[in-house]
């Protein structure tokens, strides 16, 4: 079986699968306000591929979701009115801000546990001195 037929076959099973559905299926199959792919696929018996890569399965799929959303079963869309573009290294910056957040935060407590335990030593030291000097720890 060569891939356009394998395309069609899955098409096929597509329809058939979608005429077989009643609107109480359809609503049990809601995610995120579209229905769920990947249980889509395991009915029809295709891999998640199929969905994206046959034309035929990714319009049949978003025209039965639009008819979805016309009756009522699945919710309507909202877009963002307008979604600013994510300008060249910004992904990059964010990242080694984080990082760097991260990274002084860490800075900031073995700072602080380095003075408590040269405090700490201090005070050793000068139960060693005594201890030395007299045979006896010093309360």
């Amino acid at each position: 079986m060569n891939g356009q037929e394998r395309a069609e076959q899955n098409f096929l099973a597509f329809q058939a699968w979608a005429a077989s559905r009643t609107d109480a299926d359809f609503r049990e199959m809601v995610t995120q306000g579209r229905l769920n792919r990947g249980e889509i696929c395991r009915e029809c018996g295709f891999g998640r591929s199929a969905l994206v890569q046959n034309p035929r399965i990714k319009d049949a799929l978003l025209t039965l979701e639009e008819q979805l959303r016309a009756r009522g079963i699945l919710p309507v869309q909202t877009l963002p009115a307008e979604v600013p573009l994510r300008q060249k290294g910004q992904l990059l910056a964010a990242t080694e801000a984080e990082r760097l957040r991260k990274l002084e935060a860490e800075y900031a407590g073995l700072r602080a546990e380095l003075s408590e335990l040269r405090r700490r030593l201090k005070r050793f030291e000068a139960m060693e001195s005594v201890l030395a000097e007299t045979g006896r720890l010093a309360r």
